[in-house]
């Protein structure tokens, strides 16, 4: 992959419901990073989940965005194109013995990462399918038993040693290898996840720059591990604060945050809306 000389930003949006204006924030932020460096802005549609996702939320994205006033390269990636790409990283950590079924239900997980735990450190799940007997873990699968492909962050952090990544606000980061834990990587009936998914993706499009939230900054950590594991370049990072709703809160589409669409129909400009967005 060859490094691109003027900065490569991307805004990547779930089709899972109709933009508000915390994602007009962070995709303006991502266009105005590369634009004001003559550099490129692309657009991805990160749509894995296909029990939430829905072709007419995408074609809403692409409406109002460029109503917005933004541009973007095309093609557009849309992951579900690409699954053969998750499967080959997939692949290469499995060859290198990093991953590990996990069988535990979500709620299951859920229960024993809120057991007691350090209380310097936030509740991760406790590895408790991580060792496993093989013959045991074949016996559950050939049963077809639910399960959760999860990165062994201990034998990941001890094969890449000390990791580091940059961020603009916050300078050299020294990277946690276990701060989120045994991420899960893939389940039985989805391919990727977001870690694995937005790490390759980033490396095949030539990202250089990611912008994003600072709710997103701890996820880094994870990114900069699989990075290492997989041979991949680092690109530099760029959280941003959030755009917060009069109740103090981050916006979100579970809150039902307004969206694009409805200050549209109401008659708000492009401009008076990017205005709204911090921009």
């Amino acid at each position: 992959m060859i490094q691109s000389p003027v900065p490569v930003t991307r805004f990547a949006p779930s089709p899972t419901g109709y933009l508000h204006l915390g994602h007009a924030h962070s995709a303006l932020f991502a266009w105005r990073s590369a634009r004001s460096a003559g550099g490129r802005f692309l657009l991805r549609i990160e749509d894995i989940d296909a029990s939430r996702c829905r072709p007419e939320f995408e074609a809403a994205i692409l409406e109002d965005l460029a109503w917005l006033g933004l541009d973007w390269e095309t093609p557009v990636r849309r992951q579900s194109d690409h699954l053969q790409d998750y499967a080959a990283a997939l692949a290469r950590l499995e060859a290198q013995g990093l991953l590990y079924p996990c069988f535990c239900s979500r709620a299951e997980a859920l229960r024993a990462a809120s057991a007691p735990h350090d209380a310097d450190r936030p509740a991760l799940y406790p590895g408790t399918c991580r060792n496993l007997p093989v013959a045991e873990r074949a016996a559950l699968r050939a049963e077809g038993r639910a399960f959760a492909l999860r990165l062994d962050s201990e034998a990941a952090a001890a094969k890449t040693g000390p990791l580091f990544w940059t961020d603009r606000r916050r300078g050299r980061i020294a990277a946690d290898e276990l701060a989120l834990g045994d991420v899960v990587l893939a389940r039985k009936d989805t391919p990727t996840s977001y870690h694995l998914a937005v790490t390759v993706d980033d490396a095949l499009q030539g990202v250089t720059l990611v912008t994003r939230g600072e709710d997103l900054f701890e996820s880094t950590h994870v990114h900069r591990m699989l990075q290492a594991l997989l041979d991949l370049p680092t690109p530099e990072y760029d959280h941003h604060g959030l755009l917060l709703g009069a109740d103090g809160k981050r916006l979100a589409k579970r809150d039902r945050a307004v969206t694009l669409r409805a200050l549209r129909e109401a008659g708000t400009t492009p401009a008076e809306t990017r205005a709204l967005a911090g921009f």
